[in-house]
Order: structure tokens, then sequence, then C-alpha cells
């Protein structure tokens, strides 16, 4: 099957696993189909993933589908996180399946859903028109936000309402930013067809008017900038991740932020083209980014909500990865793999703190000391998580962190070095202290025996050897797929 016919697959197989759930007749035959249409799906991806990397960019759809290096590689994420997450579903929803509060009504809404976010984020990423990969953002934040409040409750429906308002006030500065990227074609020989095509304007990015693609590019990087969580603009990303299942918050932190990011990268050569390179929109992305860590680690330093804490600590590193953006060159690099270490972290720490909570009936870290002796799979996989997240040695976020501050010093941006300094090491502080107490802690209750399936241990397993692996070892592969992408961010075709 060649390139284009399996880019097509791309998009209806999610809407079809996720009509498939709605037709189920149990919550569980919900679950096994949410496992096996995800894996079904990252077949498919991985497959278009590799046409990618051995035979280059791929289109389809008189070329409104379109996959590169960049989105091959976010392409490749997505379907681990995914992946990973749909492995802690049914382990995360068993009691509540067994005592009837999950059933199977609730189980094929929350089915569809699962499919109809994967499928919005596909459409983001394969999407060759910037109006329909704005499209696409508008549609994940449409579906997830009923994801939020899977289990209806007062705070909750509050959250839920809060991530749609907020939202959709950022996608509406998206769409202006759009429209206005479009207008900045005015005047040059494209046709109507395809005068929204990325590739297009990609070509055309030097003759782009600079002044309304540098008004583009400020509305895009706050529209985009506040789905993906990126200070100021991130108040509704704790009440979500906090009031969402488990699962959902993985999902979030995981992809969902990402996948805004993506959309800024997308437009980084166009405005850097239209600027004649003069770095602009690079030191926008290093202040949205300093802001961000900054931010994050003076909540992270007095947080006690566990949800909460990795929330703020999503905000943190969606901040890291766009420091990494703004200094370019090797700071992309350690950007994209950055992303690739944060989401693998993200998956494991929320499934750890969305069992931990059912076994100790809180979120509240102070309650849950000693959990590693308690539960020693998912305590085990917290501590590990939380260790990773900042930035401890030999993990795979260590690594990145330290390119970015290599990338830093190679630049001269020595303020840049000073406050990425500060921020983590502020963010370390307060988080060693709870994973201390969390690890080896005297506890103060007695949670819940834990349960923990062969899938739960898999997950586990595979993504801290993988954030072992990565602190190690760069597979080359891995290396070229990143390497191809950053080119691709800087401008290259």
């Amino acid at each position: 099957m060649n390139a284009p016919a399996m880019m097509w697959m791309l998009l209806p197989l999610p809407i079809l696993c996720g009509l498939a759930c709605l037709a189920c007749g149990s919550a569980r035959a919900v679950m096994f189909t949410v496992r096996a249409g995800v894996l079904a799906s990252a077949l498919a991806a991985g497959v278009c993933v590799g046409v990618v990397h051995v035979g280059g960019p791929a289109s389809a759809a008189g070329g409104w589908l379109y996959l590169d290096a960049l989105s091959s590689f976010h392409l490749a994420v997505m379907m681990a996180v995914f992946s990973l997450a749909s492995l802690c579903l049914p382990g995360h929803f068993r009691g509540e399946m067994r005592d009837g509060s999950f059933g199977p009504e609730q189980a094929r809404r929350f089915g569809g859903l699962w499919f109809g976010a994967l499928a919005a984020m596909t459409l983001v990423l394969v999407s060759n028109n910037i109006g329909i990969m704005w499209a696409g953002i508008e549609a994940t934040t449409l579906v997830t936000a009923f994801l939020i409040c899977t289990h209806r409750t007062p705070e909750s429906v509050e959250a839920m309402w809060k991530y749609l308002i907020i939202c959709s006030v950022g996608v509406a500065f998206a769409f202006m930013g759009t429209l206005l990227a479009g207008a900045a074609a005015n005047g040059l020989d494209i046709p109507a067809p395809e005068a929204l095509l990325w590739t297009r304007l990609r070509q055309e990015a030097p003759r782009l008017d600079p002044v309304l693609m540098r008004a583009a590019f400020i509305f895009l990087m706050v529209g985009y900038g506040t789905k993906a969580g990126l200070a100021p603009m991130h108040s509704w990303l704790p009440d979500a991740h906090s009031q969402a299942p488990a699962p959902v918050s993985a999902l979030f932190s995981g992809f969902m932020l990402n996948t805004a990011l993506y959309c800024v990268m997308r437009y980084l050569p166009l405005a850097g083209g239209a600027s004649g390179h003069a770095g602009w929109s690079l030191r926008l992305l290093l202040f949205f980014g300093l802001a961000s860590i900054l931010i994050a680690a003076s909540f992270i330093f007095l947080q006690n909500d566990l949800k909460r804490f990795l929330a703020y600590s999503s905000v943190e590193h969606l901040g890291i990865i766009a420091v990494g953006l703004g200094l370019g060159g090797l700071g992309t690099f350690a950007a994209l793999l950055h992303t690739l270490n944060h989401s693998l972290c993200k998956v494991l720490a929320f499934c750890a703190a969305g069992r931990l909570g059912q076994m100790y009936g809180t979120h509240d870290m102070r309650k849950m000391a000693g959990a590693l002796r308690a539960a020693p799979v998912w305590g085990g996989a917290l501590s590990g998580a939380l260790l990773v997240l900042i930035g401890a040695a030999p993990f795979a976020m260590f690594l990145s962190e330290f390119l970015i501050l290599r990338a830093a010093a190679a630049g001269g941006s020595y303020w840049t070095m000073g406050l990425f300094l500060l921020g983590v090491g502020i963010v370390f502080m307060g988080a060693l202290r709870h994973a201390v107490g969390l690890a080896w802690g005297e506890p103060v209750m007695e949670p819940e025996k834990e349960r923990a399936g062969g899938a739960d241990r898999v997950l586990v397993v595979v993504a801290l050897g993988a954030l072992l692996l990565l602190g190690l070892w760069i597979p080359g592969l891995l290396w070229r797929m990143i390497e191809d992408a950053v080119r691709i961010v800087e401008g290259a075709s």
C-alpha cells in the first residue's frame, strides 16, 4: 500500500473505532475495543512514519494532507502516548466497573470521545491547510471538554466550562492569526485552492508581507499558546487536570498540549522567512517559555495536591520546550527530544497518580507518604517519574535540559541561562521534597491493597525503561528523525 493510501487510513480508523465503542454492550467490551483500536491506529501510523523516514514527505488529497519529518515525529509521539494511556484504562476503571459507577453507557461515551480526541489530533498533524489545522485544534477542545467531566461533579463541570471558555478565546486568537497569515500572501501568484497550504506559504515565505505576518504570529502565539498551557494563559490547566480521570490527564499533558505547540512550530519558518530571519519570533517564544517556567515554579513549590502539582509541572515543561525552540539550532533539537521525554514521563506520572489516588482516597501528597512501601508498582512508578521530571541524572530529561543549557551558552544567552536555572532549581527543590516524602515518608494513613495487573506492570517498565535508555543513549533512527524535523522548523523543505 502506498503512502497516500496509508495517510487516508489515519483519519477514518479512529472514527470507526469510536463508532465501534458506541456499539459495545458492556464496559469491558469498550475497554477491549479501545486497546485494539489504538493498537491498529498505532500500526497504521508506524507505517506512515516509516514511509516518510525512508522516502521523504508524502501528500494526499491534492496536497491538503501532508506528512513530513516534523509531523511524523509528532505522530509517533502521539501514538506512544495513546498506547500507554490505553493500557492504563481498564485498571483505572476496574473498581468503578465493578461497583456500577462506570456503566456501559458511560463507557460507550468515554470510548467514543477517546477516539474522537485521537482523530482530531491526527487531523492537526496531517493537515497541510493551516485552516484545517486550526479546525483540528478547535475539535480537540470540543471533544476533550466532555472527557474532563467523565465523573460529573460540580467541580468537574466547573473545570470543563473554564477549559471551554478560556481555550475557545485562545482558539479565536489563533483563528485571527490564521486569517492574517493568509492575508500576508495577498498579491502573490498563488492559486486560490493553495492559498492556505503550508507548503506553498513556506515556499513564498520571503515574499510574505512582514507586518501582517508579524501580527499573525503574535495572535497565533497567544492563541495556540493558551491551548498549550503556556503562562500566563495557563489558568484552565490545573483545574482540568485535577478533575479529569487520570488517563485523560495523561492524554492532556502527554500530547494535547504538544499538538498546540506543534502548530506554533509550523509558523516559525513562515515568520522567520517573512522577517528576513531577524529572530523576533524566537524571542517571543523565549519570553513565554521563561515566564512559564518561573510562574510554574512558584506554584509547584507550594503545591500539595498531586494532580495539580503535575499540571503545573506540564506548564514548566512546555515552557522548557518553548525556550529550546526560541534558542534555535541545538536548542530546537533539545526541544523536540524534550517533547518525547515529557510525553512518556507524564503518562506514567498521571497513571500512577490516578491509581494511588484511588487507593488512598485523596491526592494530598502529605497523606500519601510512604507510598513506595505500600504500593511498590505505582509508588515506584510515581517516585521514578518525579525524579525524571525534576531532571535527575541519568534520566532522559536531564539530557534534554542539559542540551538546552548548552545551546544557550553557545549563543551567549546568559540571561536565558540564569532564569532557566533559577526556575528549574526552584522546581527541583520543591519537587524533591515531595518525591522523598512519597517514597520513604512516615505513613499517615493506610491505603487500600494495591492491585496491579500485567498491563500495569508493562506500562511502568516500558515507560521507565525508555526514559532511562534515552538518558544514556539516543538511537540513531530517533536522532535522524529529530534532525530532519529540526530542519523543517528552521525553514528547510
